[in-house]
């Protein structure tokens, strides 16, 4: 039975976040994945309700679609030769020196590193439309934060999620909160809750699986002589 993203691979169109550049441009030899399909006049979808709740900017953007929807397939197939092949030869992994099509597939293949399971989560937060005529996935990676660090910050994944009283799933809710930014002051990685400072200042605990970093992995892709590639695939700073 095909997964969850397979079968949401037509409404997943509109899913697809890096506050990293693109000084790493891909060359102009980035194999050809999808031919154009989208309307350039087409609306930014929002995809769920919040001040940070994911966006579809991306179907403006001619190529995009089809790129992307070959991109989903290929995770969700966890074919290594199909992310490869869309993928350009100097593929950006990280912040040092770590890049190219060699060290993906090595990456891809290590349980350790988690790649195909950090690619479905971002592929599912939305996709932005960034300056440089390219794309970035997930959309809050190219977001302006209003003045939040993003190094402290969280996002709250998800509509209504509780803020309990005390780091217990059983503990008193003192409110919910939808797709926006809360504060940390140390990321405790094992713990089932997170204490955070919400936007009004109060302070309660959230469950670590509704919370992710905007500077987590992010993706960005581009294309170069109507031909698209993934630029990066990074995490961190």
């Amino acid at each position: 039975m095909k997964s969850a993203l397979a079968a949401g691979v037509a409404g997943l169109l509109c899913l697809g976040i890096i506050g990293c550049d693109q000084r790493d441009a891909p060359a102009d030899t980035i194999e050809q994945t999808a031919e154009e399909i989208v309307d350039p006049a087409a609306e930014p979808t929002p995809l769920a309700t919040g001040r940070f709740a994911p966006h579809d900017d991306c179907a403006q953007v001619p190529g995009a679609a089809a790129f992307r929807a070959s991109l989903l397939q290929a995770v969700d197939a966890r074919d290594g030769n199909a992310l490869a092949a869309l993928a350009a030869d100097d593929i950006r992994l990280d912040f040092g020196d770590g890049g190219g099509i060699a060290e993906l597939r090595e990456r891809l293949a290590d349980p350790d590193w988690g790649l195909w399971g950090e690619l479905g989560e971002v592929l599912r937060l939305g996709c932005a439309a960034n300056e440089q005529g390219g794309i970035t996935i997930p959309w809050i990676a190219d977001q302006d934060l209003a003045g939040r660090d993003p190094f402290s910050s969280m996002l709250v994944t998800g509509e209504a999620v509780p803020v309990r009283s005390a780091p217990d799933p059983a503990a008193v809710p003192i409110r919910v909160i939808s797709w926006d930014l809360v504060q940390i002051e140390s990321l405790r990685p094992d713990a089932a809750f997170q204490q955070v400072e919400l936007p009004d200042g109060r302070r309660g605990f959230v469950a670590t699986t509704s919370l992710r970093s905007p500077v987590d992995y992010r993706l960005t892709a581009s294309s170069r002589n109507g031909k698209w590639s993934i630029t990066s695939f990074v995490a961190g700073d």
